[in-house]
């Protein structure tokens, strides 16, 4: 971790003047006082400054994208990691060529568990819950999309048939997807089977 010592009149001078320093906030460094101010003859401040020890805390995000680096590094891929801020999370675009692709894997699963650990590897620094949502050449924008197109067509089927559908395993954020898309639509209804991985979304007529 960056640290650096800083000297002012007062504690808190030498600390405004190490923030000043370091271009950080007071909130993302650890102070430790190494010498307090000395009173001078006739109670005059100045003969000896004060002296403060700024340690630069890790920055959650900072650090879950040096750990997305270092995997894409190791995967032979060069990408760019692009950040939005959003109100409940902070989303993570990594932005490359079609070598991408490898790291998005079958369906979005090797994306899947890449944003995973890069939660866990953010978290270990944050303070208090911080979400991340990783993404790709806009994947999960694609996959959403994909997977509402699956859904009007099945719901059509069981229309049809009159036969309910059950869906493949998908993960939780997947078969979101899926019941938000039908949960309003007149005719058939959704709910989900089985325990993960292997948890299943089943599209049914409704009853009444």
């Amino acid at each position: 971790m960056k640290t650096l010592v800083a000297s002012g009149k007062t504690i808190e001078d030498a600390v405004a003047n190490g923030l000043a320093q370091l271009q950080v906030t007071e909130d993302r460094v650890r102070t430790t006082v190494l010498e307090q101010p000395a009173k001078g003859l006739f109670g005059l401040i100045g003969v000896k400054e004060a002296k403060v020890e700024l340690e630069v805390l890790p920055d959650p995000v900072g650090e879950a994208e040096r750990f997305l680096r270092e995997v894409a590094e190791a995967m032979g891929l060069s990408v760019r990691i692009s950040r939005a801020d959003e109100d409940d999370s902070v989303r993570l675009e990594l932005v490359g060529g079609d070598e991408l692709g490898m790291m998005i894997g079958r369906r979005g699963q090797t994306l899947d568990a890449l944003q995973y650990l890069t939660n866990i590897v953010a978290n270990r620094h944050a303070d208090e819950y911080l979400r991340i949502v990783l993404d790709a050449e806009n994947f999960r924008a694609r996959r959403r999309q994909t997977l509402e197109d699956l859904a009007d067509r099945l719901a059509s089927r069981v229309i049809r048939t009159r036969k309910e559908v059950v869906l493949e395993p998908m993960p939780a954020h997947e078969r979101k997807v899926i019941h938000t898309r039908l949960i309003q639509h007149p005719r058939v209804k959704t709910h989900s089977t089985g325990d993960d991985p292997n948890r299943r979304v089943v599209i049914a007529m409704r009853t009444s």
